[in-house]
C-alpha cells in the first residue's frame, strides 16, 4: 500500500473582498460560543479558526453543518474533527511561525490549514489516496 505524502508549505489563505463570505458570521460564533468559551486562548489559534473556511473541508451535503459542535463524516468512513478538538490540538502543541508541524492522517485537510495559519510550514501525510486527493486540491483552491 502506498502512502501519499502531501507537504504544505506555509499557506496564507486570502479572502476576495469582492466575494463576500456568507459563513462568516457562523464561523465567529463558531470561534466565540465552542472554542473561546472552553478555554481556548491562543490568539493565533482564535485567528486560523475565524480564517479558514471549516465549510470548504466537508462534502457538500453537509456544508450548512460545517460549523456545528460535532464532527462530521468526510468519506472512506473518516471524519472532519469537532471544531473545539481542532482548535485544542493545534494549542496543545504551542505553534509559532519558528516551527514545523507533522500531521499524520491529513483527511480533509483542515488540521493542516489551521495549523499553516500557525506554523512556518506543515508536513501532512494521508495513506488514503482519495483523502490526499480532495484535501491537496482544497488547500490549492485556499
Amino acid at each position: 500500500m502506498k502512502a501519499l505524502i502531501i507537504i504544505l508549505g506555509l499557506i496564507i489563505i486570502e479572502t476576495n473582498l469582492l466575494q463576500v463570505d456568507k459563513y462568516a458570521a457562523v464561523r465567529n460564533k463558531m470561534v466565540d460560543t465552542q472554542i473561546g468559551d472552553r478555554g481556548i486562548s491562543d490568539s493565533n489559534v482564535l485567528a486560523a479558526m475565524r480564517k479558514v473556511p471549516r465549510h470548504l473541508f466537508v462534502p457538500d451535503e453537509y456544508i450548512d453543518d460545517a460549523y456545528g459542535d460535532y464532527p462530521l463524516p468526510i468519506s472512506h468512513g473518516q471524519t472532519i474533527s469537532q471544531p473545539y478538538i481542532v482548535a485544542y490540538m493545534t494549542e496543545v502543541v504551542s505553534p509559532s511561525k519558528r516551527k514545523k508541524a507533522l500531521e499524520i492522517g491529513t483527511g480533509s485537510g483542515y488540521q493542516a490549514a489551521i495549523l499553516a495559519e500557525t506554523t512556518g510550514s506543515v508536513y501532512s501525510i494521508e495513506i488514503i489516496p482519495e483523502l490526499a486527493e480532495t484535501a491537496s486540491a482544497t488547500l490549492k483552491k485556499l
